[in-house]
């Protein structure tokens, strides 16, 4: 079920509709990661001095420009981790696109979903990227005390988290909230094991501008696998 799943949506990657998912969400990630990087660099600037006077040593120049190339260097340290929280929480904004690609082609005949409002997958999309940030710096600082242990734990964490926020927004467009959560609930562990799958690739530099497409699709076809629902299968042989 889940290498099938993944399967099915890489094959699908040429869809027009997974193309414009994935360089809106490219170039916003891209934005915002420069954006961030930019307030650094005016921090530096603001806060820094350009000489500062040591004890023996004199007076020292050229800090501004020594912090600048090293918050570069940090900056596309941290983008492995924060490409994950980032290009996923913009993707959740076009989920609604790839999930109706993936059912028009691979499940024909279901009733209309109920579209998810864009108040709501917006403030969704901010609290899941909140939520991203903070474990994944966390997941950061056990990677630097820890080794390769760092990266278990990182992978580990985004999978829970991938796994229960992609697989729910794609059952909020056919149930109830409460119904929506119990299903993942049921599958949990299931679609844990499904996440690891999206959240190592997800820690892979130009690989992980990709995936979130990737899992959104997956979890799609997750969701109706769950359901009894075969790539395929008109939606008249499970009612």
């Amino acid at each position: 079920m889940i290498l099938s799943s993944y399967a099915h949506a890489i094959g699908q990657l040429r869809d027009p509709q997974f193309r414009r998912v994935i360089w809106f969400g490219v170039a916003l990630a891209v934005a915002l990661l420069f954006a961030m990087y930019a307030l650094v660099l005016l921090a530096v600037q603001i806060f820094v001095p350009g000489t500062l006077t040591l004890p023996l040593a004199g007076e020292v120049s050229g800090l501004q420009t020594l912090l600048s190339i090293g918050s570069l260097l940090v900056m596309l340290g941290l983008s492995v981790f924060l490409m994950v929280p980032v290009a996923s929480a913009f993707t959740g904004l076009f989920l609604e696109d790839v999930a109706n690609a993936v059912e028009l082609k691979y499940y024909p005949g279901l009733p209309a979903p109920t579209p998810v409002p864009l108040a709501t997958a917006l403030t969704d999309s901010l609290r899941y990227f909140g939520l991203l940030v903070a474990l994944n710096l966390l997941g950061m600082v056990v990677f630097v005390f820890s080794g390769g242990l760092g990266f278990v734990v990182f992978w580990g964490i985004n999978a829970w988290l991938l796994a229960r926020e992609y697989f729910t927004m794609v059952a909020l467009r056919r149930h109830p909230a409460a119904e929506a959560r119990a299903l993942q609930q049921r599958h949990r562990w299931r679609l844990w094991f499904a996440g690891m799958w999206l959240a190592v690739p997800l820690s892979i530099p130009i690989l992980n501008l990709l995936m979130p497409v990737v899992g959104a699709a997956a979890f799609t076809h997750m969701y109706h696998r769950v359901q009894g629902r075969k790539p395929g299968s008109s939606a008249t042989e499970h009612l």
